[in-house]
């Protein structure tokens, strides 16, 4: 799988953390030119100096639409993108503020939008796009309600841009994933009160690994996946059975 991609030039967003910094060191750890976007310039210094010849940085505020299209303007030609910039902020509806709402729709599905269409020029003919999406696109959590909205939209324009590019046989899919046990998630969900009730509809007893996700990532990319348009791959243990 990871051999396909050798050489190849893949585009990342969210790449200075997280599920994005490992998918970024796993490609280029592969051989593949990855053009790492991230906002914070003290994790790109570090992506850059784990792998200077494969690790291309460059900053960026996703949330900002014309710098964005203008930055990436400059950017090589494309065989892959992956949209995993994204921010939740967990709070009961009634505290959610206009800000809160605005920030999610902004870097979840806006910035998606704009990253997307801007480098539509430089995906070459036969490209794959990635979205990060999350099972909350369509199953409910307290806390959830702005952000479940902006994966939902992100559900339905990985399908819509699955039609509208698939004559030029740019194939675009989503990894849905529950929870996933980066640092903020393992944060987030360490107290088995809050993750006990979860855990107990997810038929394998666990959350995701980052790897699982950056696995998965690496299949849509790949040419093992040259069938697969249109769909959302369910990293949730069986979750969606129970």
């Amino acid at each position: 799988m990871w051999a396909d991609l050798k050489n190849k030039v893949i585009l990342v967003t969210g790449a200075g953390a997280g599920i994005g910094q490992a998918l970024v060191k796993e490609l280029a750890g592969a051989g593949a030119t990855v053009i790492a976007v991230a906002r914070s310039e003290a994790q790109l210094k570090e992506l850059a100096a784990f792998d200077p010849k494969n690790i291309q940085p460059l900053q960026l505020d996703l949330a900002e639409w014309q710098p964005v299209r203008e930055a990436l303007a400059k950017v090589p030609l494309l065989d892959g993108l992956v949209n995993n910039a994204g921010v939740a902020i967990i709070k009961p509806f009634e505290e959610l503020t206009e800000q809160d709402f605005d920030t999610h729709f902004n870097v979840n599905i806006k910035a998606v939008f704009n990253v997307t269409q801007a480098l539509l020029p430089k995906l070459r003919d036969g490209a794959s796009i990635v979205n990060v999406s999350s099972i909350a696109a369509s199953r409910s959590f307290a806390g959830h309600t702005a952000y479940s909205a902006t994966k939902a939209a992100l559900d339905s324009l990985t399908k819509s841009l699955a039609l509208e590019l698939g004559p030029r046989r740019i194939r675009v899919n989503s990894v849905n994933p529950t929870v996933v046990l980066t640092k903020m998630g393992r944060d987030n969900w360490s107290d088995p009160g809050k993750s006990g009730p979860l855990l107990a509809h997810i038929p394998l007893n666990r959350f995701c690994e980052v790897q699982e996700v950056v696995d998965a990532t690496g299949y849509l990319l790949s040419n093992k996946s040259s069938f697969v348009n249109g769909h959302h791959i369910l990293l949730e243990g069986g979750y969606a059975v129970s």
